[in-house]
Order: structure tokens, then sequence, then C-alpha cells
């Protein structure tokens, strides 16, 4: 994953959620949520269902794309029953068409886009929480240090608006308050 320049995670829907094994395999992914990586790499996701539910995994692996630091085009949810009639198929080839098209097109912007401010948020919200409560016994810590991330603006190296630089430290400081409080 870390050499390529997009992933695609597939799964069918299972009692309305991923596959046993694309959990079990997400789970053992679980560290990156605290320490992402996967930054200007393209991520989406295919559900494949019979019935209904499916849109709701979607949502699920694109939140779980965003958390591990991908770049993440919106996920797609395949229905169709077995046997595929004609009809279907072509259907499913259409979205799948569309769908590799989105994702392709996401190959082609900046690899490191201007974060949202969701993003701008989580990011500052973690890492002002990881500098106050934790110190070098813990990886999250030297992870973030080794990174520069105690004093850069973001992830990576990006440019923020007046608007956003004054909402980082706003960020910081909630974050800040919030864990003097906790702490006290």
């Amino acid at each position: 994953m870390m050499a390529s320049d997009g992933v695609i995670l597939a799964s069918p829907n299972y009692s309305f959620q991923v596959s046993a094994t694309m959990k079990m395999f997400l789970d053992r992914l679980g560290f990156v949520f605290h320490r992402p990586r996967f930054f200007g790499k393209a991520f989406t996701s295919i559900i494949a269902q019979g019935i209904y539910g499916g849109d709701k995994i979607v949502r699920y692996l694109d939140f779980v794309g965003n958390g591990l630091g991908f770049n993440t085009v919106e996920g797609c949810c395949i229905t169709a029953f077995d046997p595929m009639t004609e009809k279907e198929k072509q259907k499913i080839n259409v979205a799948l068409a569309e769908h590799s098209r989105r994702f392709y097109e996401r190959l082609l912007k900046p690899a490191y886009p201007a974060p949202t401010f969701f993003k701008l948020w989580a990011f500052r919200m973690g890492r002002t929480i990881v500098r106050l409560t934790l110190d070098d016994r813990n990886r999250d810590f030297t992870y973030y240090r080794d990174k520069g991330w105690f004093q850069s603006d973001y992830y990576y190296p990006t440019r923020l608006g007046t608007l956003k630089k004054a909402a980082g430290r706003v960020f910081d400081s909630t974050a800040a308050r919030s864990t003097t409080n906790r702490v006290d």
C-alpha cells in the first residue's frame, strides 16, 4: 500500500457490514488511525450486495480511507442478484466505468490538496492532545515528533489561507483547554 498510487478496497455486504476478512484487515491497520501515512494516495471502495445496506458500508469505508490519510473518492455500491441478468451486468459495467473514471481523475489531481476545515480540525486537535498527554515512551508521540507534526500546520506541507491559519490556532487552543481540563 505504501508503494501504490492508489488503493481500492472491495467487499461483499455481509450482514450489513464488510466481510469478516475485510474487518480483520482494517482492524490490523487500526494503529494507522493514530499515525496516518497514506497521504498523496487515492482511495476508494466497492461494495457488492444483493439487497440493500451497502451505502452505509461505503460511507464507513470512505471514513476509514480519510482516517488513514488517503485522498478519498466516494465509493460505490453494486446491487445485483445471482444469477445476474444481462441488464444488471450492463448497469454494473456502466457504474464501475464511471467509478473508475472518478478514481483516475483523483490520481491526476495534486497529491497533497489543502485540507478541509474538518481535516484541519482533526489534525490540530489530535496532535495537540498527543503533544500534551503523551511523551517519548509512546509511539504516537515519537511518530508525531519525528514527522515534525508538532511544529507543522498540517500533516504535509500545504498553503493555508488566513482563515484556516486562524482556525488552526483556535483548534490548538481548544484542544489544549480540553486536555488541561481532563488532566486537572
